[in-house]
């Protein structure tokens, strides 16, 4: 199990512990939950400038900030090999881990990116006519105070951040013990540069002891949206464990269907990718389908290409009567429910398009898939039949990412199927309020037997007062 999972466990060991001694271990963490749900509010209101210069100040301090935050990376690598070696961390969240310079210019990107985004607090979405003098209007605001909980991956941090600010949300964030010093020295330099410039203090929250994440599952009457990111089991637990609405996924089981009228060079080049890009991730594919009409066409060359780039390759029965015993083991049940994170494939032959789509929607975890094809009218069906956040056609699921997505980055990829789904940017932050604005209206003289008619008019007009 997790490292995470152990701070846990240990969390609710410690709690009763001190319960038993009639100590409020959890006092200190309420109140600066509190203090960012003031912050939250203020946050709200701020302009676009104010945010925008902000997070310029943020890009430019981590950029000057590099060696110090490479260094207390260096301390949570050395530690994490030994939690590895230990079966207390698995080898992709250690991969996760990793922040060297390629990874500080992805969030200085990322945050620039957000920079360059439309500020969507204060849009109208929709505006009506009700009656003359009468007019009501549907206003986008933010949802208040984000948690968001994570294991293993720093750059979580500016990504959250960053959306959280442009979108006029304050965020407490809870990492694992495993990125203690990357995630405080990134936390640090960010919310500095951005109180510098003038953000409400207290808009951030970085929580680092044990009692946290049973506090913050617990302060449903404080935070508004929880953002679990980490393994199956972690999010399951924080699914399990609050009252607080929580948006991610649990799994990313992702699968490429090789259609029987697939271009072979592109079916070999998005199946690799999918796997090998970075394997570590939840869009990475898992499970990859064979039409059995271009199954002896592309499987040999496919299983050599994975086994010569050092991936594993599990097949069903049909798939090793064709590639051969040498190259491949045999597929277990249990192969085709699994998130391996790793440089291991499954591999089944179909003899339909239908049953590959049958086989998705019961096996996969509603994230990413994609089918490669040259027939439209197949791509359309699988389109519309797969039960996915995402679907592509003709293309590798790595692209299914908040950042590839042009939305700057991502607080998370979602398969909830309310409030917001897929790769979640911004938008998954907000939510809307309506503002009624008359001349001393009064419901009366819309009641009873000579009650006056709405218009119910949609107009084109922006929230102004």
């Amino acid at each position: 199990m997790v490292a995470s999972l152990f701070i846990i466990k240990g969390t609710l060991n410690n709690m009763n512990d001190n319960a038993s001694n009639g100590d409020d271990p959890m006092a200190d963490i309420k109140s600066n939950v509190i203090n960012a749900k003031s912050a939250a509010i203020m946050l709200s209101a701020a302009d676009t400038k104010a945010k925008d210069n902000a997070l310029n100040a943020m890009a430019d301090a981590l950029d000057a900030s590099r060696k110090k935050i490479i260094d207390a990376n260096e301390k949570d690598m050395s530690a994490a090999l030994k939690m590895k070696e230990a079966g207390e961390l698995t080898d992709s969240m250690v991969k996760r881990l990793i922040v060297n310079n390629e990874k500080m210019d992805g969030m200085i990107a990322g945050i620039k990116d957000v920079i360059k985004l439309k500020d969507p607090a204060g849009e109208t979405m929709s505006t009506m006519e009700l009656d003359d003098g009468l007019t009501l209007y549907q206003i986008r605001c933010p949802i208040g105070l984000i948690g968001v909980i994570f294991e293993s991956r720093p750059d979580v941090v500016p990504q959250v951040m960053s959306l959280c600010l442009k979108s006029g949300n304050a965020v407490v964030f809870k990492g694992g013990k495993e990125a203690s010093n990357t995630n405080k020295a990134i936390f640090d330099v960010l919310s500095e540069a951005a109180y510098r410039t003038g953000i409400p203090k207290g808009s951030f929250c970085l929580m680092e002891t044990r009692e946290d994440v049973s506090a913050i599952l617990e302060m449903d009457g404080q935070i508004d949206l929880l953002i679990p990111r980490g393994s199956n089991e972690f999010v399951r637990y924080i699914q399990s464990n609050t009252k607080i609405p929580v948006l991610g996924h649990a799994a990313g089981i992702c699968h490429v269907y090789v259609d029987a009228d697939a271009d072979t060079e592109k079916a070999l080049s998005v199946s690799l990718d999918s796997k090998i890009q970075y394997p570590a991730v939840c869009n990475a594919v898992e499970n990859l389908l064979v039409n059995k009409a271009i199954a002896k066409a592309f499987l040999p060359k496919m299983v050599e290409l994975f086994v010569n780039n050092g991936v594993e390759v599990r097949a069903d029965e049909e798939t090793i009567g064709i590639v051969g015993k040498d190259k491949v083991k045999k597929a277990k049940t249990a192969d085709w429910d699994t998130e391996y994170n790793d440089m291991i494939i499954s591999i089944k032959m179909v003899d339909s398009l239908d049953e590959a789509i049958d086989f998705i929607n019961k096996h996969g975890s509603k994230h990413t898939d994609s089918i490669v094809t040259e027939n439209m009218r197949n791509a359309l069906r699988f389109s519309e039949l797969v039960d996915s956040s995402s679907v592509l056609v003709n293309a590798s699921t790595r692209f299914s990412d908040g950042f590839r997505y042009g939305k700057g980055a991502e607080v998370g990829i979602s398969t909830n199927k309310v409030h917001s789904r897929g790769p979640v940017g911004m938008e998954g932050l907000m939510i809307y309020k309506y503002v009624l604005v008359g001349n001393g209206h009064i419901v009366k003289d819309y009641a009873g037997k000579n009650a006056k008619k709405f218009k119910h008019v949609a107009i084109d007009k922006d929230f102004k007062l």
